[in-house]
């Protein structure tokens, strides 16, 4: 049951993101009560604390570049619902497989653009001096919707692709 709730709403997200750019809250919010309600209740106090830790794991993983402009809220409440319907072990997984994903998603439309090479120069150069200074923001914006690889990482961990 969790894992079919868990594929309607990687699903949903997959489709408003890549249209809206957006993943909707009627989506993440209903299903992280949803999570906690259902491991309680299956399993009590272990079940909740396994559907809150894998919540805060989901939360974790994504705060820092939400909080550095990288990606909307919505891919955080993405992965914090995804934790909290299957844990933390598996938001974990799911995370590596999505940055991956996303990782080679940015590479393929930076060479597309034939500005691969200007990013790893400014990157170097920001590891270099320790700062941003010189980096600026309207230079790395090459946004994507992130909900995608998310979605295709989630379903890579699922073992649902390949």
């Amino acid at each position: 049951m969790v894992e079919t709730i868990l594929i309607l709403i990687l699903i949903i997200s997959l489709i408003t993101d890549i249209k809206e750019r957006r993943i909707l809250n009627i989506v993440t919010l209903p299903t992280i009560v949803f999570a906690f309600s259902y491991h309680f209740i299956s399993s009590g106090l272990d079940g909740l604390l396994f559907s809150v830790s894998g919540f805060f794991v989901g939360i974790g993983l994504l705060l820092i570049p939400f909080i550095m402009g990288g990606m909307g809220a919505g891919d955080v409440k993405l992965l914090a619902a995804i934790g909290a319907l299957m844990g933390s072990l598996f938001v974990f997984y799911a995370f590596i497989y999505t940055a991956l994903i996303g990782g080679l998603i940015a590479v393929i439309l930076l060479a597309k653009k034939k500005e691969l090479f200007s990013s790893f120069r400014r990157m170097l150069f920001a590891a270099q001096t320790k700062t941003l200074d010189g980096v600026y923001k309207e230079d790395m914006h090459h946004a994507f919707p992130y909900g995608v690889p998310i979605v295709f990482g989630t379903f890579l961990n699922m073992g649902v692709l390949f």
